[in-house]
């Protein structure tokens, strides 16, 4: 697996300061902030892992997920799930549509990292 992950995220300091983490271990990282045509960001860049907030303007993470995981090309993309609200039901909802692992917010610094060298190297989400 390569090392370019798509961050689609909409609040600036989240985009920055995963970036700058997933960087400077490496990673090639590109933005994208609202939910209306990520699906479209994703089939243009082509990433090796998605990092995909469940709130962004004009689409769910959700329903992105849930496109993702009905298209072929993206079926097997590792995603990794934000969400602020940390209630189970987000949780579940997430592990139904087929996540990879899902994280709430906040989170450290060390939390994303693990999560996301974990998915590049195949392992899939725990408990």
């Amino acid at each position: 697996m390569g090392k370019r992950v798509l961050l689609i995220e909409d609040e600036p300091n989240i985009i920055e300061a995963i970036s700058f983490i997933l960087s400077r271990d490496g990673w090639e990282v590109d933005t994208h902030a609202n939910g209306t045509d990520a699906v479209d960001k994703v089939n243009r860049r082509q990433p090796d892992l998605v990092i995909l907030d469940v709130m962004l303007p004009g689409r769910s993470g959700f329903d992105i997920l849930k496109e993702l995981r009905a298209n072929a090309p993206t079926a097997g993309l590792p995603v990794l799930m934000l969400t602020a609200r940390g209630q189970t039901k987000d949780r579940e909802t997430a592990q139904a549509l087929g996540a990879s692992r899902f994280m709430t917010k906040p989170f450290s610094n060390a939390e994303v990292l693990e999560s996301v060298r974990a998915l590049a190297a195949g392992v899939q989400a725990q408990g």
